[in-house]
């Protein structure tokens, strides 16, 4: 008899902090895709699963084109209505959504059937994205921010000279680059979700603030500059748009981030998320707004129990 893991993949029975807090839990899957080591840089060994509504998985997938890798490594989406049995892929026990794709190498029904294979006894959370190895039959790394680390570098041997050159963790830059990425990911990445998974008032009130505190932090940064750091595109951009292109069409309604909306209050950060947008092609190709709100606003029912996804806002994000 198989083991009942619906307490990892059933959102709704996630168990959250006894203080009303919600505490992201780490990912598992740390390996590297490193020269000379166990999972070594090849064209078509790795298999990227991700979902367009997840912002963790859309940061690779910006990378991934970024570095001209979509022929290196391909790609599965999986539907955006992540249910009891977590994220589905378009399959008979799955789910169809226009957009959605079945798995190519082990026919899954649910991205869960993945880590299982990958260990049994695995007791965390079934997440996207998901790096998995084809060579030896299972996942490398479940966490973003390390992905986008080989995806930036480790291939570079394999890709044509233009690629090779694009560096968007440059050495130079390196500390203020970590130094934003701690900051934004604690306050605004991840800090719309404890705003949004609040379970008591006097909990969200201080996370809606800190939200826009650092939201206010960025505009200033951002006056006068295309670019967070250095003058250039860097992984501190990447990280950052994933959260703002869906802050207006999700977070503003759906997680209660409400002070202010970025089109509405923030115009050096609603004219580079434009920017970023509309002028390079790895952002806008990889941003589904239907796969984002449908996401968010069917699969949290204890947010929003009709699964009602809202019309707007129009447009989603405004011309330049």
């Amino acid at each position: 008899m198989s083991r009942d893991v619906s307490g990892q993949s059933d959102i709704t029975k996630y168990k959250f902090e006894d203080d009303g807090t919600y505490k992201r839990k780490q990912s598992v899957f740390r390996e590297s895709v490193k020269r000379g080591a166990k999972f070594e840089p090849e064209k078509g060994r790795y298999h990227l699963y991700v979902s367009y509504a997840c912002p963790w998985a859309h940061r690779t997938l910006i990378m991934r084109q970024l570095k001209g890798l979509q022929d290196f490594i391909d790609v599965t989406v999986v539907s955006p209505r992540m249910g009891s049995n977590g994220w589905p892929f378009a399959s008979p026990e799955g789910d169809s959504f226009p957009g959605a794709q079945p798995d190519p190498l082990f026919n899954s029904n649910h991205v869960k059937e993945l880590y299982l294979r990958a260990d049994p006894a695995y007791n965390g959370r079934f997440t996207v994205p998901l790096l998995w190895d084809k060579k030896t039959n299972t996942i490398v790394n479940n966490e973003s921010s390390e992905i986008i680390r080989f995806l930036n570098s480790e291939f570079n041997h394999l890709l044509p000279a233009d690629k090779a050159q694009i560096d968007l963790y440059p050495s130079a830059l390196r500390a203020e680059i970590d130094g934003i990425n701690e900051w934004v990911y604690d306050n605004i990445n991840n800090g719309v979700y404890k705003t949004g998974f609040a379970g008591k008032q006097e909990v969200y009130e201080p996370q809606v603030k800190a939200v826009f505190d650092s939201l206010d932090r960025v505009e200033k940064i951002l006056e006068g500059k295309e670019y967070l750091v250095g003058g250039v595109l860097t992984e501190a951009d990447v990280r950052l748009f994933v959260t703002i292109i869906r802050f207006d069409p999700v977070y503003v309604g759906h997680f209660k981030c409400n002070y202010r909306t970025i089109r509405g209050g923030y115009p050096n950060i609603h004219a580079w998320v434009r920017r970023l947008y509309w002028t390079i092609p790895a952002f806008k190709d990889t941003t589904d707004f239907d796969h984002i709100k449908t996401h968010y606003y069917w699969s949290h029912p204890m947010l929003n129990p009709r699964k009602i996804v809202p019309v707007g806002p129009v447009p989603h994000i405004f011309p330049l």
